[in-house]
């Protein structure tokens, strides 16, 4: 299997789940869909950078 850079937006849309979940985590930031879920967040955003080296146009 040959893996790929991902795209930006893709590898934006990543690196700003996680900049928002360790904001939450570490400075106490109320956000109303994410407070108790920051394990899964971390998790969907991982998911979402490995689709996006492995799928070609993602």
């Amino acid at each position: 299997m040959g893996l790929k850079a991902p795209s930006i937006v893709t590898f934006m849309l990543s690196v700003i789940l996680t900049v928002i979940v360790l904001t939450s985590q570490f400075f106490g930031a109320e956000i109303p869909w994410l407070t108790g879920h920051e394990s899964w967040a971390l998790l969907a955003s991982y998911t979402i950078l490995m689709l996006g080296c492995m799928v070609r146009g993602m």
